[in-house]
This record gives structure tokens, sequence and C-alpha cells, in this order.
């Protein structure tokens, strides 16, 4: 699929000879570290060498100080305290982090995970209920909980308290709770508004240790989990995060708990993990518990205590996700034929498809699955407990939860942000919301808005890249949404030795024209231009640098994102 080049062109000119100068590096690095956002040697010291101190003061949070003096009071009066979490990947490291740092010295407490098929998102009455029936007068949100305005009524009727610890967008009413964590909250100072929910619950338990004298470095020990949470719920990496996410990726890769280690073997990877490694193979895997199950068992692996224990629940959690994958290939599958087959479905300019006996668990991840084929705006929708439910995913630049809302009037629930939505509607109403939303999309979004879009952050000469310029730019990591690996363009590049692996990857040596420098490279996907790069055309060529450990032997390797032809 063809991609729109855009290149960054957001840097200081001044600022890039003060940091070539000051960092002694070359003009390209200086520009590169530039557009991180830094400006100054002080700026990329603590950019390059994150500490923990860097962590901001909990108590800079609203309501900070009234959720760890309520906690600390429970504790001391040995009440019953329940932790209630999002069935998700950040909600079940969110709990696995709550639950197992206190549960080192404090017994009366147990987690609760809603099931994603009766009780549905967030807090849930049945939820509220059963700590009620279960003498627990207080409740610790973790992932939801900012708009459950009636379940927090529910539950101060019931005399139970409530602090929420979210991260999600707060609507025009905030809920009765006896504390509210949220950075988004608009009357809240704290410094970081990106948190994920796992990083809200952390910075609870960071106050409490400050306050009660606990030793911070029994926290920092589930810093591992944090990571998991940053990576998989694809919050940006800067600031906070990208302090907890890189002493995280460290724990992860050094000494995970015996959970993530099991999960690791199973990914069998013999590299570092990184954030890209987090995302495509161990949060699926926590995951498929709750879209195939119930999301306890990813909890309970979470927090197994020795390997056996660990190794048993990981082959159940990883049973899940080939059950999972098998569900999602199959309705992909299904989903790209019914367009293909469909003139007027293969040319319009947003997919909205209905089948009442497709998995639940697995939409979200078909709507992406088509975006990545027909790039425009999806919405795929099943049949559960008698309503007709769905997730929509979106394009670059394009609001698909304004979009939804226009459709509000067919709709009975719906949420979301910009990038991905979930809807529930009445059977009745799925065609003409079908209809509604194709009208609503085909208005608004632009033709620019349909083609993928390849950011990519300084053009560079082959020449230009060694060891040293590898380094420099892999300590720029963890790499992740606003802090992404730079992808680099260079031009007048002839290909030899080219090779089409499996019908679909390009593999050949580039060589650019005026240096002897070559490197290997590799473009998967990018199978269609091998008879244009082997007849020896010269191209662009957008890439990525990274590192091929082949038995232990080192070597630079360009990743190819997209090659262009000059005619």
């Amino acid at each position: 699929m063809q991609k729109r080049w855009i290149f960054n062109e957001d840097f200081d000119g001044d600022a890039i000879n003060t940091l070539q100068q000051e960092l002694n590096v070359s003009h390209t690095l200086a520009k590169l570290i530039n557009q991180k956002g830094i400006s100054s040697f002080n700026e990329a010291k603590s950019f390059f060498r994150p500490t923990l101190d860097q962590l901001h003061d909990p108590f800079l949070m609203k309501d900070m100080d009234k959720a760890v003096n309520r906690l600390t009071e429970a504790i001391a009066n040995e009440e019953s305290i329940l932790v209630y979490g999002d069935y998700d990947v950040d909600g079940t490291t969110a709990v696995a982090t709550f639950y197992g740092f206190l549960s080192k010295f404090y017994q009366k407490l147990e987690y609760y995970i809603p099931d994603r098929y009766k009780e549905g998102y967030g807090v849930s009455e049945d939820g509220i209920r059963y700590a009620s029936q279960n003498g627990y007068s207080l409740i610790v949100t973790l992932d939801c909980g900012i708009k459950a305005l009636e379940k927090v009524d529910l539950a101060n009727e019931l005399g139970i308290d409530v602090i929420i610890c979210d991260h999600h967008t707060p609507g025009e009413e905030t809920p009765n709770a006896y504390a509210v964590l949220d950075p988004k909250q608009v009357d809240c100072n704290y410094p970081y508004k990106e948190l994920s929910g796992c990083g809200v619950g952390f910075k609870l338990l960071h106050g409490f240790c400050l306050q009660s004298g606990f030793e911070i470095e029994e926290l920092y020990q589930f810093l591992d989990l944090m990571a998991v949470s940053i990576a998989s719920d694809i919050v940006p990496i800067t600031g906070e995060n990208r302090v907890l996410a890189y002493f995280g990726l460290k724990k992860l890769n050094q000494s995970p708990r015996p959970g993530l280690k099991a999960l690791i073997d199973l990914c069998k990877g013999n590299r570092d993990l990184t954030i890209s490694g987090i995302v495509f193979g161990i949060g699926p895997r926590i995951n498929a518990a709750g879209r195939m199950d119930h999301a306890g068992s990813a909890v309970a692996l979470l927090l197994a205590k020795d390997e056996e224990e660990a190794n048993l629940l990981a082959d159940m959690v990883n049973t899940k996700n080939d059950v999972r994958r098998d569900f999602d290939n199959t309705i992909t599958e299904e989903a790209i034929q019914m367009i293909t087959t469909n003139d007027s479905l293969t040319h319009a300019k947003a997919t909205v498809l209905y089948k009442e006996d497709w998995h639940k668990g697995v939409i979200g991840i078909v709507a992406s699955r088509c975006i990545e084929k027909f790039y425009r705006p999806t919405v795929i929708l099943t049949e559960s407990n008698d309503k007709v439910t769905g997730s929509a995913r979106s394009v670059d630049g394009f609001d698909v939860y304004a979009a939804i809302s226009e459709c509000s009037d067919l709709l009975e629930q719906f949420g979301g942000h910009m990038y991905a939505a979930g809807v529930t509607m009445s059977v009745d109403n799925v065609a003409a919301f079908q209809k509604k939303f194709q009208e609503v999309v085909a208005r608004q979004i632009t033709d620019e808005q349909l083609i993928p879009s390849l950011y990519i952050d300084t053009v560079i000469r082959l020449e230009e890249i060694d060891r040293k310029f590898f380094n420099v730019v892999n300590q720029m990591a963890p790499f992740g949404p606003q802090n992404m690996q730079p992808v680099f363009m260079t031009e007048q590049i002839q290909a030899t030795n080219v090779k089409l692996l499996k019908e679909q990857h390009l593999k050949f040596t580039a060589k650019q024209e005026g240096t002897n420098v070559a490197y290997d490279a590799i473009g998967f996907g990018l199978g269609e231009y091998y008879d244009l790069v082997n007849c020896g055309l010269k191209f662009q060529m957008a890439f990525t640098v990274e590192e091929n450990d082949f038995r232990g032997h080192k070597t630079l390797q360009l990743f190819v994102k997209d090659i262009k032809f000059d005619d």
C-alpha cells in the first residue's frame, strides 16, 4: 500500500549546533536529539541517563493525600480492602502491582476482576454488591471508575468508601468517591498527564510508601509490571512513563517475576525485550485470558510465587491465546471476504461489518487487521446478551469517537477516544448505523487521511551510519508513542543480491551512489518491489537501523519501511 512520507521539520538550528558541540556528536545525531525536545546538555543528560529520582512527588496529584490517608487508616483498623481492576493488560498489571505490594504485609485483602461478558467494562453493580456481601469497607478501583457515577453512589449507600485510580478522560461529572486520582481531571495539577492505569495505582502506593516510611525499593520490585502496562496500553513513552518503562524493562530483562519470566520463555525470544516485544508478545497473551475466559487467571499468573506455578498458569494463558489467534484469523478472513466480494463495501470510505456469531473478545483486533489491509475507519459488530456490541478503530488523524457521537441517536451506549471506541445498540439499528456512520465518515474524512502516513525524522547518507551512530540512537530507547524509533530516508540507492523471501519479503544489499559503504537491508511485506529493485533502478528508501545478532555475530542491518522510485 502506497504511503505518504511526512518529514519532521520540528527542530531548532541554534540548539542543534549547541548540542553538536556540547555532546560531541554528528549534526544528524544532534538534530535527532533536538527533535526529542532536547535543547541543552542538562536536558540531554536527564534524557539519556534517567534516574528514579526524576519521578514526580505523588502528592502533587489531586486527592492523593485523602487517598493515602484512607488506605493507611484501613490498614491500621484492619478493614477488608477490595482491589478492583479492569480485565485488560493495564488493569490486570495494576491489580497485580497493588495487591502484590500490599499483600506482602497485609492479609485482609482480595482482588476482583469483572467478567467481560457478564458484567462488561468498568465498575459493575455485581462487583459493588459482592464487596457489600463480603464485608469490604474500602474498594480501590484501578484503570476504571472515572465514569462510574451510579456505581459509586451505590457503594456509598452500602457504606463502602471508594478510591478511584484511573487515567481515562473524565466526563462532565466526577463520581462522588472518597478520593479520585486521575491526572486528566481539569483541576489536577499533577505535572504528567499520560500515566497508564497501572501508573496511577503505582503513584498511590508511592505516596503510601513516602508517608508510611515503607522502603520504596520494595515498590520498585513491581516496575516489570509497570513496563508491561505502559507498553500494552499504548501510552506515550515520554516524561515519567519513559523513566518507569526504562527501569521496568531493565527489571524485565534481568530479574522478572516468575509469571512474566514464564511468558518471556513462551515467546522464545533470545534478545532483550523491548516495548515492541511486549506489545506483540507478552501483552496479547495476558489479554487473551480476559478475551477468551476470565482475566483472573492473568492476575494469578502475574502474582505466581514460583517457577512451577508460573509455568502451569502461563501454559493455560498461552492456550487461550492460541484459541484467540484462531478466532482472530478466522474472523479476519471472513471480514476481508465480506469487503472484497461487495462492490459498495470495497469502494467505501469506512467499513462497518456485522455478524451475530463473531467472538466479542477479538472484534477490536479484527477491526485493526481490516485497517492494515484497507486503511479506513472500521467498526466490527457482533451479538452479545441480546444486544449488538462493537469495536471501532481509526486511521491517522481521523476522530472515530466524534464520528460515532454523530450516530448517538442509534446507540444505547458508546465510549472511547479519537482512535478507538466501543458501541452498543439494538439489533434493529444495525443497518441504520451502518448507513449513517458511512455517511458521516465520507463527509468528514480527507483523501490524505485515507493514505497511510510514514513519519521520517531526517535525510541521511549511508556513510553516516556506523556503530557509534547506532549506539547513540539506541540510547534514545525505550521507543514507543511520542518517542518513536528514528526513521531515516536516503536517496540514490541501488540494490544487489536481491532475494524474495516467502513470496512477500524483500532482502538485498543497499549501496549508495558516491560511497563504498553497503548494508544488508530487509523489507517485510515489500515483495511487490522485487522486480523494480532487482533490475537496477535507483530508489529512495525509508528505514530504521537495527542490530542483527546471528549466532553471537552482531552486525548493523537496515529495516526498510518503504521504497519510492524517482520516476
